[in-house]
């Protein structure tokens, strides 16, 4: 519903963002955007955050648009030269592809993927030489906690847009990706469900993160294939009736502690 997304993803980011105006409490804001935000310039480099925006379809339109409005709420309510005045730092953030365990949306690659598994039936995928850059979900929310963090402690200096990206802008193919989960899982198949009659998507899309490398200190911790493993894992101990509320703080902590092996900022300061 192409009015649907124009609304929630506009009109939801204006309402958050003139409550954080109206609201006298609030010093920190994230707005979490999409990788989506970037004008299609076909290129096989990471887009970085000062390019442009745009989009050829709904979703990302409403996602570049989403970004304008952050941008103009804070150049006119909360502009970094009266910083002590307000005392408010807005940022929005660009992630990858995230996947993990416990997403059940619909018309989502790896959920798809998952329930087509369990399930025993092909997995339906649209598209199967586009390039992704997939990340752990974990991967993300590090970044926007700690870009959160950062905001609160040092305010204006942090207050505008990052990625956060995988290793290397490292993007691989969907149809890498299914194999991967397959490969995993140990058993199924795909079946391409492509139609010339779907919205334009991206063929191509890489993401810089160097930003958050220099300037936030993040990273990313896992490779692609460690959180496809990790997602599966989750999907697999799922499907056998495990308790999840212990999977999560396990996979959690593997991460954490594996970010503080790498020294990631957040990590180490944090611990």
């Amino acid at each position: 519903d192409p009015k649907e997304t124009f609304d929630v993803n506009v009109g939801g980011t204006v309402n958050v963002l003139e409550a954080t105006r109206l609201t006298d409490s609030v010093r920190t804001v994230v707005c979490i955007t999409s990788d989506k935000c970037y004008e299609d310039q076909g290129w096989v480099w990471g887009y970085r955050e000062s390019d442009a925006l745009g989009g050829h379809d709904p979703y990302s339109a409403s996602k570049a648009m989403a970004e304008l409005a952050i941008s103009a709420y804070r150049q006119s309510f909360f502009p970094a030269e009266k910083y002590d005045e307000h005392g408010v730092g807005i940022a929005s953030a660009r992630a990858g592809n995230v996947i993990g365990g416990g997403d059940w949306g619909e018309d989502r690659l790896v959920p798809d993927c998952m329930r087509a598994l369990v399930e025993g039936r092909p997995i339906p995928i649209r598209y199967p030489h586009y390039v992704r850059p997939w990340q752990s979900v974990l991967e993300s929310l590090s970044g926007y906690l700690w870009l959160a963090t950062k905001l609160l402690q040092e305010g204006v200096e942090f207050a505008e847009a990052w990625n956060f990206g995988p290793s290397g802008q490292l993007a691989v193919s969907v149809q890498g990706l299914v194999e991967k989960l397959i490969e995993l899982w140990g058993s199924g198949e795909w079946e391409d469900v492509s139609s010339d009659d779907a919205p334009h998507e991206m063929g191509l899309l890489r993401l810089s993160w160097e930003k958050a490398a220099n300037r936030l200190g993040w990273q990313p911790v896992y490779t692609w294939r460690e959180a496809v493993a990790e997602t599966v894992d989750w999907f697999r101990r799922y499907a056998a009736g495990v308790d999840m509320y212990d999977t999560c703080v396990e996979q959690i902590g593997g991460y954490v502690d594996r970010a503080r092996e790498l020294g990631v900022a957040w990590a180490y300061e944090q611990s």
